[in-house]
């Protein structure tokens, strides 16, 4: 398991425009269901396809009756023809009119963002029922990621050695469920991968002619079981690979069968004619061919009429007929000459001088000029899945860079009428040749338009209302608002500064310019609401804005840096709105602007580096307002910037493969490099680029700056070159606090906005990352942050004081150790004061006396400096924050709706983000009743559109289109009926649809409602009312008088709001599968994901994802965890054959299950990635494992797929988890239940493997589990098996703690309990130091989250099997007590024993079970007797009594302490006395009775002992002797037996049992339960 990630909500703002998409690769899912786009910036869309039957026509598509003028030229027996036969050319059917047709909706469904390079090839593979479908796609910069065709979740990524242009999804004959991927490209091989891992299974190399390999096919000849792959490389040579399951199971490279050399060279497409296996045909840019696979002979060849085209592929649509594709959008349909039929009699004729004739051209009338090659697809829709696809024939699918989808139906031509075209093309045949060439010339090819024309902009346009911007509120119904160009986030203001095309520069509140647009409210009735600030001094467009505070807080909070079109950069005061300096240094527009890191020299520090189109970059003071450098002398475009810090280098990489190296002090060109040196030098900037510096200063030695001002004759650099020398020679040996930044995590804030714009064309998008962790944190971090450790206990929410009583036992309170300590520091300070005399008497001037004063001066100095300096700080954050609130000048006048306005600006930060935040994801609609308690009781508002959500896996990223349809099984026309307004689109959004997107998206948003209502549950009276803000801000414990009382309104409106969070939680997290089950396709959230987080480092998570699971499985019902544990139990590690090894390398297997994935109504995957965003310490798959990324997602995949070692671990780790928290929760003791306390009656039915008849699965998983306690640092075996923890505080490790202490009862068989146990107290040894009692929500430190996990582990064992606890801490107190004997002979540190470092935790365990089970702890009194005595130190006991030591032991009426003697004695109940002499350490075991042991006391003076058994009515007194002077053994005698009254029924079976009392030296009286008693005397 993985450490866990940071819980990221995405959500997109996509603004009125759609992005452009410049389509580079293209695949279709194989129903024809949906089509997948990668375009040049490296995104992909998901389309979704849907066919209509209806009088429905694409503008941009003509009618046949329009294309009559583009006819002219063809004779009258072609109009004729046309006349006869154009509507089937054009329809593509056998007859009716075009409008009656089926029309194709081609609409957006999500785009997937990561790739960082252009999109090269696209591969759609379906994995079969069971399991989601996958998209594979390669980058030109060698990204290689698998997607879940479904919801777009990146499931894995491989950075690849090379490039792949072509993916070729494939089933070989030998494995037909598990599909391949052919790839080829920027390499000499063919490399055959594993679509699930992206490995490489196997290599194809070239014995002859190796080169790139431009083309491929791989086919399978009929009657065969072996593969053929026929290959093609960009100097011409065919090559031929044939491979069996014997060859692939090898893995060894294979070799090419046979190679030709063909003239064609560059050969964009290779494909085999599927209809006979014969003719293959060969497309190149000049000309395409055919060629017979036979022995390779060109049977026919055909080059572009026009100069302009170029052929980029090709198809067969059928075996005499091709479809050839133009670089200019257009495609041609051939028929083929004779010698290219298989089945005429005139085939692989040799000299047939008839060539291929074009007798149709599909294309776009009227289009502009494509500025590249399109993609093309040839399909043939499936009629049997889809009853609206029948009757469609073959489909040509063309994608262009104006992100247009373009779908023709290939026409269906009759041979007569392609026979009268080209009897019209050539003439007669009696004709002679230059009259038949001259009637070719003037032929045009009929021409046939698409079906149907799709783009992103026609789908925004099409809706109503258009999706919403950021900054939408400067548009108006005449005009719109300036473009905007780029944007910045101010995360601790919480301002989204933007950059627009008319250079002026926009600042606004984020939180409430969201909300405008999005969420209902008293907001939307004001004009000017949010308030905003506009920044005027660029006159053209502003291309990047900085704000250096951000980066780094060495910068001023008020500076923020713009670059413009107009070659300058202007420094901002974002505070006052006022521009500091305008730099115009460059002679170009400003593309970039950087901030150098932080090991710089403190000039270079505060400068700032700007990147010019004049390719020179700057390096800008903010301090000194100038330039200190400007490299200027590039001949090519600046791509990329390295800094050495400690040379003092600025490295500058320019497009050409140059590198200029320039000296930042002197602004000096110290040197260019090329080729590989360049390469050298960046490479060893990344690779240094995050290593400190070795000296204390950090900087580079002055006297180097010194000897290059020199050598450039640099005053300015001379002089701070002296200046810094001086500085480190009065700061030697001075070593100032480190930079936090350079130490430890930083939290993200709980939100970030981000500009989202991949081209320069694009407009500016924005996605909002709301981070749940880092907001939980900052509510929670603001209810107890300013509240003292009293007021937190007070309120229970920590436990300190009761821990520190208890720690205090533990150490020594011996009244001699208190004297010689006090005798110590006593002479400490006489002799501190006799040294001050000395001193004083010396002092005859008084130097000393004016030293001490003038530092008191300096101190108080000091002191009230930084008080101004807070104050300071303090109000230029107030003004900030007034500034970001009032735009324009407010007059004071103003009532009514202003007064209103303003409370709106009194909630924080942290309180505006939740409400947002849970007011896009709440189920709005699901409950009427609960709508109202969330909009009246806790200021929550409805959204005002759809909202456009996102999720983040493995570092990239998916968003929903704001087209996006669900696909419901309503009737389509039904669901328009529903929302036919805005207001009810939106209803149907968030009460159905928003749950129908996916189950992971579910998932995460049902997390962050749960946790988030929890969190706002547990803080007082937090609702999001403006009024009630104030009011709960007001009575926070760090702010209101405790002398106070409550007012009743108060109290009463506090418990209406956590009734309401608490409504909100039950409803998603217990009632959300009630509600929709009946309305449409609800996606349940992943058990695999809330196993993932079920130990998060963030509580409140932790606790969501815990409930969520827990409801999930309880819900699913016996059925539907038994198929959980059949699908995850194979990956359950196997300890006998070696500690979490695949079983698929071992020949022996865990447990005999079915694979069956998934059920009818949970989803069952399995995760082969599982992204999770990293805690520094906590990983643990190692690199490349789960730890590597921030969301730990899951991929689904058929079990038989083999999977990677990586991936392995991966569902290792779900699997003991998910196991673990079945067999815990809903498996079955394997002892009598009948001696558990409480038996749940909906949990009794056990799942197989974890019940008494069967308890393999539990053997398995709870040996699983104590490995991971157990072996927190894995030995090299364990490490090279598989799973590796990185250390013991580990999430895994800490879910494995958990989960044995919930599931004891079920795992006890099959653990060692004193190794358990001594593990689980070795994690509470430094409980003082971590604050483990903390009950509200802010993480801890890994250390201090696993000790509070332990303890609660310890509080479970204990409380389920007391006996068992008591039992074992008893015994290895005997091992403690003898190895103490004989500690110096064996000579060891008995401090580091777990048992004496773990005391106060094991009397804390002690004092809980006689609290909560003390009739079952009197049966073990005497075990519990030796483990007090071990853990509290006997000087407690010198001077008081057992009673104000540890009184929950004087609760037992059995146990006597007699402080004269400094004895205790116990009864038991197999009837003997223990009596414990503190003095000497030892216990003598006395047989007092034949029955247990009821009351026993000492007298007051300590001669006697009185012990009682009701069972024999009988009490017997005892005397204890000693040898003289207290030598000797000591004896215990009985000198009296007497016979007592017995006891009534009703007062046997009570819980106050009977107890002595002595009334004087010699006489005792019983006392009984009723209130009776009887006096005996001895």
């Amino acid at each position: 398991m993985s450490q866990s990630s940071s819980l990221v909500i995405p959500i997109v703002l996509w603004g009125k425009d759609a992005p452009t998409h410049s389509i580079t690769a293209m695949t279709v899912a194989p129903d024809f269901s949906s089509i997948v786009t990668g375009c040049q910036d490296g995104q992909i869309i998901i389309w979704d396809i849907r066919q209509q039957t209806g009088p429905h026509r694409h503008s941009d598509v003509p009618s046949p009756m329009e294309l009559d003028d583009d006819l002219n030229n063809i004779t009258n027996v072609t109009n004729e023809m046309m006349a006869q036969g154009g509507a089937q050319l054009f329809s593509g059917e056998g007859g009716g009119p075009m409008c009656n047709q089926p029309c194709w909706e081609i609409t957006p469904r999500c785009f997937l963002i990561g790739h960082s390079g252009t999109i090269l090839s696209i591969a759609y593979i379906p994995m079969g029922s069971g399991s989601v479908d996958l998209v594979v796609s390669s980058s030109d910069n060698s990204e290689l990621c698998n997607w879940d065709a479904g919801d777009g979740r990146c499931l894995e990524s491989n950075k690849c050695a090379n490039s792949h242009s072509r993916l070729l999804p494939y089933h070989l004959a030998f494995c037909p469920q598990d599909p391949k991927l052919f790839c080829t490209g920027y390499y000499p091989d063919v490399q055959i991968v594993d679509p699930v891992t992206l490995e490489t299974i196997i290599s194809l190399c070239s014995h002859v002619n190796p080169d790139w390999i431009s083309a491929l096919h791989v086919l399978r000849p009929n009657k065969k079981l072996d593969d053929v792959i026929l290959a093609t490389t960009i100097s011409g040579t065919v090559k031929v690979w044939t491979i069996n399951d014997q060859e692939y199971r090898e893995r060894a490279p294979l070799h090419e069968n046979e190679s030709k050399q063909i003239k064609t060279k560059n050969v964009s497409t290779l494909v085999c004619c599927l209809y006979n296996n014969r003719t293959v045909l060969i497309v190149s840019d000049r000309a395409w061919e055919v060629y017979d696979a036979g022995d390779f002979s060109v049977l026919t060849s055909y080059q572009p009429r026009v100069r302009q085209e170029k052929w980029v592929g090709g198809q067969f649509i059928s075996p005499e007929r091709v479809i050839i594709f133009g670089s200019s959008g257009k495609s041609y349909l051939f028929k083929l000459p004779n010698n290219c039929i298989v089945d005429h009699k005139d085939f692989h004729r040799m000299g047939y001088k008839e060539e291929a004739f074009n007798y149709c051209i599909l294309c776009v009338p009227n289009t502009k000029f494509l500025v590249s090659a399109p993609q093309y697809l040839v399909l043939q829709p499936p009629s049997t899945d889809n009853p609206q696809l029948k009757g469609s024939k073959s489909i040509l699918l063309r994608g262009d860079c104006d992100s247009k989808l373009t779908i023709w139906n290939i026409p269906q031509v009759t041979n007569s009428q392609i026979m009268q075209l080209k009897q019209m093309a050539v003439g007669d045949e009696n004709a002679s040749e230059e009259a038949q060439k001259m009637l070719h010339a003037a032929f045009h090819p009929p021409e046939m338009p698409p079906k149907s024309v799709s783009s992103l902009q026609q789908a925004w346009d099409n809706l109503k209302p258009s999706p919403p911007g950021i900054l939408d509120q400067f548009d108006t119904e005449e005009c719109r608002g300036p473009l905007l160009t780029c944007s910045i986030y101010l995360a601790q203001q919480c301002r989204l500064v933007c950059g627009r095309e008319d250079g002026s520069i926009v600042v606004v509140p984020a939180t409430q310019a969201v909300m405008l647009h999005l969420l209902h409210g008293k907001h939307q009735q004001y004009e000017e609401w949010p308030m905003h600030q506009i920044l005027l001094g660029h006159k053209g467009k502003v291309n990047c804005l900085v704000y250096p505070h951000g980066v780094h807080p060495r910068y001023d909070p008020a500076y923020l840096v713009s670059g413009g079109r107009d070659f300058s950069v202007i420094l901002w005061d974002i505070v006052k709105c006022d521009l500091l300096h305008r730099f115009c240094v460059q002679a170009g527009e400003i593309t970039q602007i950087l901030v150098p890191p932080n090991e710089c020299s403190p000039r270079v520090l505060q400068t700032v580096c700007s990147v010019s189109g004049d390719h020179s970059a700057a390096l800008l003071s903010l301090r000194e307002k100038k330039a200190i450098l400007l490299a200027s002398r590039h001949l090519f475009p600046i791509i990329s910037i390295k800094w050495r810090p400690l040379d003092d280098f600025l490295i500058i990489g320019c497009s050409d493969g140059t590198v200029h190296v320039w000296q930042m002090e002197t602004g000096h060109l110290d040197r260019v490099l090329y080729g590989m040196a360049a390469e050298d030098v960046l490479q060893a900037c990344d690779e240094n680029g995050n290593i400190l510096a070795v000296q204390d200063t950090g900087l580079a030695n002055p006297a180097v700056h010194f000897f290059r001002g020199l050598k450039s004759r640099n005053l300015a650099a001379i002089r701070h070159a002296a200046q810094r020398g001086l500085h480190q020679l009065h700061g030697a040996g001075q070593q100032g606090p480190l930079d936090p930044l350079d130490h430890g995590r930083q939290r993200l804030p709980p939100l970030m906005i981000q500009g989202l714009r991949t081209n320069e064309n694009d407009p500016e998008a924005h996605v909002l990352f709301f981070d749940i962790e880092a907001l939980i944190v900052q509510l929670l971090a603001e209810e107890y942050g300013a509240v003292s450790p009293a007021s937190l206990e007070a309120q229970g929410l920590i436990s300190q004081t009761e821990f520190c009583k208890i720690l205090a036992l533990t150490h020594s309170a011996s009244p001699d150790a208190q004297q010689k300590i006090a005798d110590f520091f006593g002479k400490v300070k006489d002799r501190a004061g006799d040294m001050e005399r000395i001193l004083k008497d010396k002092d005859k001037h008084g130097l000393l006396s004016k030293v001490k004063e003038g530092a008191e001066k300096i101190q108080a100095k000091a002191e009230s400096a930084l008080l101004i300096k807070q104050e300071k700080e303090l109000n230029a954050s107030r003004k900030n924050s007034s500034a970001s609130l009032i735009g324009c000048e407010i007059s004071s006048t103003s009532s009514g709706p202003r007064r209103n306005r303003s409370l709106l600006f009194e909630s924080t930060i942290p309180m505006e983000i939740a409400q947002l935040l849970l007011s896009l994801l709440l189920g709005w609609g699901l409950d009427v009743e609960l709508d109202g308690i969330s909009e009246a009781r806790l200021g929550l508002l409805k959204p005002l559109v759809p909202i456009s959500f996102g999720q983040i896996s493995r570092g990239y990223m998916s968003l929903m289109s704001p087209t996006w349809k669900p696909a419901t099984k309503t009737k389509l026309e039904d669901v328009l009926k529903i929302t036919s307004t805005l207001s009810q689109r939106v209803k149907w959004f968030t009460s159905r649809t928003h749950w129908e997107i996916s189950n992971s998206m579910s998932t995460n948003h049902l997390l962050s409602i749960v946790a988030l209502a929890n969190t706002l549950m547990s803080m007082q009276n937090a609702t999001f009312v403006p009024e009630q803000e104030r009011v709960r801000r007001a009575n926070r414990p760090s702010t209101k008088n405790p002398q106070n009382q409550q007012e009743d309104s108060y109290v009463s409106q506090q418990a209406a709001s956590k009734h309401g969070w608490s409504l909100v939680a039950t409803l998603h997290c217990c009632m959300l599968h009630e509600k929709l089950k009946t309305l449409g396709d609800f996606k349940e959230p992943l058990v695999e994901t809330l196993a993932i987080r079920w130990q998060d480092r963030c509580v409140e998570i932790r606790d969501a994802a815990q409930a969520l699971l827990l409801a999930e499985l309880s819900r699913i019902g016996v059925d539907g965890r038994k198929k959980l544990v059949e699908t995850w139990a194979p990956f359950l590690p196997n300890l006998q054959i070696g500690p979490f090894v695949n079983p698929s390398t071992a020949n022996t297997g865990i447990i005999s299950t079915t694979q069956n994935p998934g059920t009818g109504t949970t989803p069952v995957t399995t995760p082969s990635s599982q992204g999770d965003a990293a805690e520094d310490n906590l990983s643990v798959t190692g690199p490349g494992g789960p730890g590597s990324d921030q969301d730990f997602d899951e991929d689904v995949e058929e079990p038989s797929l083999r999977p990677s070692p990586s991936e392995f671990k991966r569902k290792q780790t779900t699997a003991i988890i998910l196991l673990g928290v079945i067999g815990a929760e809903f498996g079955l003791s394997l002892i009598d239940l009948n001696t558990a306390r409480t038996v749940d009656v909906g949990r009794n039915k056990g799942v197989e493997g974890f019940g008494v008849g069967n308890s393999d699965l539990a053997r398995l998983t709870s040996k699983a589990l104590t490995h991971l306690l157990l072996n927190p640092q894995l030995n090299q075996q364990s490490q090279k098996s598989g799973l590796t923890t990185a250390g013991p505080y580990s999430s895994l490790r800490r879910a494995a703690i958990d989960l044995i202490g919930r599931g004891f009862t079920v795992w006890e068989p099959f653990l060692e309990g004193s190794k358990v146990l001594l593990a689980l107290l070795e994690l509470c040894c430094e409980a003082d130091n971590l604050v483990p009692s903390m009950s509200f929500g802010l993480p801890l430190t890994p250390q201090a989250d696993a000790c509070r996990t332990a303890r609660h582990a310890l509080t479970l064992i204990a409380t389920a099997r007391p006996a068992a606890f008591i039992t074992t801490m008893a015994k290895e107190v005997a091992r403690y007590n003898t190895l103490q004997q004989n500690a110096q002979a064996i000579q060891i540190n008995l401090n580091n024993i777990i048992l004496n470092r773990s005391k106060p935790e094991i009397l804390r365990v002690i004092e809980l079970l006689i609290e909560k089970m003390q009739s079952e702890i009197s049966d073990l009194i005497v075990e519990v007797m030796d483990i007090v005595l071990h853990c509290v130190d006997h000087g407690h006991l010198k001077t008081r009594g057992l009673s104000d030591v540890f009184p929950v032991l004087c609760r037992f009426s059995q146990v006597s302490h007699c402080p004269t003697t400094r004895r205790i004695s116990v009864g038991s109940k197999q009837g003997n006395l223990a009596i414990y002499e503190l003095r000497s350490s030892k216990c003598q075991s006395i047989t007092a009775h034949n029955s247990p042991i009821t009351a026993c006391a000492f007298s007051p003076d300590g001669k006697f002992l009185a012990s009682y058994t009701c069972t024999e009515n009988k009490m017997s007194f005892w005397q204890t002797s000693s040898g003289m002077f207290g030598l000797g053994h000591t004896q215990t005698r009985c000198v009296k037996t007497i016979s007592t009254v017995p006891l009534p029924d009703n007062l046997k079976n009570t819980i106050r049992s009977p107890k002595l009392v002595w009334t004087g030296s010699r006489n005792v009286s019983l006392l009984l339960a009723d209130g009776s008693e009887n006096r005996y005397g001895v």
